[in-house]
């Protein structure tokens, strides 16, 4: 019969992040805090304490390690998104609410601006950061299409782009500017320019 001791040791392993998940977890940290091109392997490999080859064994090589970094942002901007916007009923309140959302991501400690835009300061036509960034812009405005087209907005896709303007906006406001209120702005000119494509859907 197995004793205290071992089940315990069993536990322990069974609790402990695999090699994949420190990996993410470290390159998470690391990537967001001081960007992709900036932050070496072995700084990663170090903080999540694993061996390099479990590194290349999983991601293939650090390319592979930000594609699945970036994939991570992807996810989480999404889920944070849609749960957002669950507190609103109304199609108008849903599409305004994502600057809700805008505002509850820039006071988050450790907001650090967009991931995306961050890792594509130094990124080069096909590589995989502009693979991971133009999936989650076309998801963003994607999303926020539907939002206009539930909304009842003539010209959904346009709407959605002027959305989007004042979203980058106010995500680069707040962090170049270190300007948490650029949300709160940026609400306000979304009101004002879904009002007026209302208008135009009702003309």
């Amino acid at each position: 019969m197995p004793t205290k001791d071992a089940k315990t040791a069993r536990s322990t392993r069974a609790a402990k992040p695999s090699a994949r998940d420190r990996l993410l977890t470290a390159a998470s940290e690391l990537f967001y805090a001081e960007g992709v091109h900036t932050v070496g392997i072995d700084r990663i490999i170090e903080q999540a304490g694993v061996a390099k080859a479990s590194l290349y064994s999983t991601f293939g090589n650090k390319d592979g390690l930000v594609s699945a970094y970036l994939e991570g942002r992807h996810l989480l901007a999404r889920e944070r998104a849609e749960r957002t916007l669950t507190r609103f009923r109304t199609p108008r309140e849903r599409l305004l609410g994502i600057f809700d959302e805008v505002g509850e991501q820039v006071t988050t400690p450790g907001f650090n601006g967009c991931a995306f835009v961050a890792a594509s300061a130094e990124s080069h036509p096909g590589d995989v950061v502009q693979i991971a960034s133009d999936h989650h812009r076309g998801w963003m405005r994607s999303f926020l299409t539907q939002l206009a087209t539930e909304a009842g907005a003539a010209d959904p896709e346009g709407l959605a782009h002027q959305l989007h303007m004042l979203y980058d906006g106010a995500v680069l406001s707040a962090r170049m500017d270190r300007d948490p209120s650029a949300a709160t702005a940026a609400r306000q000119a979304a009101v004002a320019v879904y009002d007026a494509a209302a208008k135009t859907a009702t003309a």
